[in-house]
């Protein structure tokens, strides 16, 4: 059993799903051979070390190591657990779940948290409610109306409204169940000194927040005449953490992955704004300048980002802030620029969706030709010092470049502006990336590139029965016969503690009448550890063919390592004796022993 729902319905569901489809979203593959290849999601890379394979829908990085089928993809990718990721691909592949499986998929969550996540999916309908169908409702509703917001709008973002009323939601959340203490932990009520309890938000419009399953977990709340503050937000709990949570990422996915490109706002109406003018791979940081784990995410999906914050001052020095986070992620970098001190909101409002698109972001600036305008501010270019602390500064910019053409531009429009020459600008750069950069690029490289090359190399560096366990695993792996064969021979006497392990999952699940079926194998495995070895055996190349001869060869240098190893074993216990019983010659002799045979061991 999985949570609730039955191995059977897990298989169903897994073989029903194409791996490469999946994966396909998310990376661009190319076939090379049997299997596809593309840019590892999980790392950065810039020569293609992601290999998914369609025969054994598994995949595996060859530089980073993480592999598995198409249920650990998504766990990786999207932050699921195990029946999240179930519940997931079952809906794309149209297959019903159990009844009491559509509870399941919070179980990382603390029980308490559970119920506030209850609480809020009833909320949500309430205030949406209230906003579209109550007399309390109808001046909010108008609000919306004349800001410009569709029904079908307010419908698709969920946007309700609180009625004015201290009673009315606590009553409503007691009926449904909710302690009014948890609720207040949770931010929905508030509490006073005398134990009264009351509606957080009332008479405010509220937008929902949801996470990137599209469960709502927190508010929004805006007031619509003189109270104070204006937006209300949810305060963070375990369900809810701003630095984590993109705003609209669960309906903006699929634009998200079509375009491979996002547009960044601050914050939920601009986003909202966009969306209802016909840019709809949009997000929004929830008013709070972007953390590296969102900047981290956006990376999965994309490799191009558009930051579109306010055109005021504030706004300005919030997308450099971005803009450097994400430039540092290894996303190319935008910044569009709204005029005359708008917001894009205010900007759609008054010059519509195809003037914003034509005007705000096809017109966006690289993220260094932004910040060459940015850095104009701080200096009067007429004065000789500081011409030449701006330039310094933008040459520290350039240098930080990666693409040498993208370098050699902006060297060119600096040597233009400035009468200077080109070379004269290569060589500080050259000078500037030799001292700060080149130290960070071999750091980059070592983390990453050369664990592709250490892979390459691997088998050549491991001792001979230990390239015979691998290979025998792989064809194990592959051919349940063989597993039944080596089973009789040799059993469990591997050398390697994890292939120990691997193969005594392998037999069992052959006697359980398993057929060979790798995605199928791994979700027998706890430790991923275990299971990016197994993913990584399984893509190792091997014969189409094996002979009975090859497999006796594996099987005899396997059991030759374990009889020399049984007889250091024994000779070191005999040592330990002839030391306890004070028989210095017998020991240097049986320690010249164990020095031959383990030198024996390593010439194998």
């Amino acid at each position: 059993m999985a949570g609730h729902i039955p191995e059977e319905k897990v298989d169903e569901i897994r073989q029903s799903t194409d791996i490469v489809d999946i994966i396909g979203d998310y990376v661009e593959l190319k076939k090379q051979g049997r299997n596809y290849f593309g840019l590892c999601p999980f790392h950065g890379e810039s020569t293609p070390s992601f290999s998914v394979s369609a025969d054994k829908q598994i995949f595996h990085c060859f530089g980073c190591g993480k592999g598995g089928n198409v249920y650990t993809f998504l766990m990786e990718m999207e932050g699921f657990n195990f029946i999240q990721a179930i519940k997931q691909l079952a809906g794309q592949a149209q297959i019903d779940l159990p009844e009491e499986a559509s509870q399941e998929g919070s179980s990382q969550i603390s029980t308490e948290s559970q119920s506030i996540l209850e609480a809020h999916q009833w909320l949500a309908k309430l205030y949406h409610h209230m906003l579209l169908n109550s007399k309390e409702g109808q001046d909010a509703y108008q609000y919306l109306i004349d800001r410009g917001f569709s029904e079908e709008t307010i419908k698709k973002y969920q946007i309700g409204y609180s009625p004015n009323s201290k009673e009315f939601v606590v009553t409503f959340l007691e009926k449904k169940g909710f302690h009014p203490q948890t609720m207040v932990k949770a931010g929905l009520l508030n509490v006073n000194d005398q134990g009264e309890y009351a509606d957080r938000f009332r008479g405010r419009l509220i937008f929902p927040l949801r996470n990137h399953l599209g469960k709502t977990v927190a508010f929004a709340g805006r007031s619509l005449g003189h109270q104070e503050p204006k937006y209300l937000n949810s305060p963070e709990t375990e369900l809810f953490q701003k630095n984590r949570l993109l705003y609209n990422f669960d309906l903006a996915r699929a634009a998200i992955r079509k375009q491979k490109s996002v547009i960044l706002f601050e914050g939920y109406v601009d986003v909202i704004s966009a969306d209802q003018a016909g840019v709809h791979n949009v997000v929004g940081t929830m008013g709070t300048s972007i953390s590296s784990s969102q900047a981290n995410l956006l990376k999965r999906y994309v490799d191009q980002v558009i930051i579109c914050y306010d055109g005021d001052q504030p706004g300005v020095e919030a997308a450099m802030k971005a803009g450097r986070l994400l430039k540092n992620t290894g996303c190319q970098t935008f910044v569009a620029r709204v005029p005359d001190g708008l917001d894009p909101d205010d900007f759609i409002q008054k010059h519509g969706g195809e003037r914003f698109k034509r005007e705000v972001l096809d017109t966006s600036d690289t993220f260094i030709a932004f910040i060459m305008s940015y850095l104009r501010r701080d200096y009067n270019l007429q004065l000789e010092g500081d011409r030449i602390a701006y330039i310094e500064k933008v040459l520290q910019e350039v240098a930080l470049l990666d693409r040498a053409v993208e370098r050699e531009h902006y060297l060119n429009e600096l040597a233009s502006e400035f009468q200077m020459s080109v070379d004269t600008l290569k060589e500080e750069v050259h000078h500037i990336r030799g001292k700060n950069t080149f130290k960070q690029d071999n750091k980059e490289q070592n983390r990453y590139t050369n664990r592709t090359s250490q892979y390459s190399i691997q088998n050549k560096l491991l001792p001979a029965f230990h390239n015979a366990e691998r290979k025998l695993i792989a064809y194990m792996l592959r051919d349940p016969f063989i597993a039944e064969k080596v089973q009789e021979e040799l059993g469990g006497a591997f050398n390697i503690s994890d292939h120990q392990v691997i193969v005594t999952y392998l037999y069992a699940y052959y006697e359980d009448g398993n057929q060979s079926d790798v995605s199928q194998f791994v979700e027998k495995l706890d430790d991923p550890a275990l299971k990016n070895l197994v993913i990584e055996l399984a893509m190792a190349p091997v014969s189409e063919e094996v002979s009975d001869q090859e497999i006796h060869d594996y099987i005899f240098r396997i059991k030759a390592e374990h009889s020399d190893r049984t007889d250091i074993k024994t000779l070191e216990d005999d040592l330990k004796r002839a030391e306890q019983q004070n028989e210095p010659i017998k020991a240097a002799e049986i320690a010249m022993k164990i020095i031959e045979k383990k030198k024996e061991l390593k010439n194998t």
